[in-house]
């Protein structure tokens, strides 16, 4: 899956590819600790109660990624990613989200 970003350039709008590759989201799993609780690929997670997130549908993980940085969710298993996910932007949650999505 490609991704693209705007550019502004010169106070106008030029839209220029840029590709975010399935390795940055690699990179980012690893920067930002989800390996440490979810497994290398997403798929053996540290306790029972993680789930597993390799394949997960891309707009459902970055909704769940949001909602457990902006605090709307809430429970007793969101407590160690509130923990990480001040450490995120949303575009890193993008990017994160559509590279587990190419998971299996």
């Amino acid at each position: 899956m490609k991704r693209y970003l705007l550019a502004l350039v010169a106070g106008g709008a030029l839209a220029l590819p840029v590709v975010v590759a399935a390795s940055d989201g690699a990179a980012l799993y690893t920067e930002k600790t989800c390996v440490a609780c979810h497994g290398p690929k997403g798929s053996k997670p540290l306790l029972p109660n993680y789930p597993r997130i390799a394949g997960q549908n891309a707009a459902y993980a970055e909704q769940q990624m949001k909602d457990i940085k902006s605090g709307a969710r809430a429970n007793g298993q969101t407590a160690a990613m509130t923990g990480i996910m001040h450490l995120v932007n949303d575009e890193e949650i993008k990017v994160l989200a559509a590279w587990l999505e190419t998971l299996k």
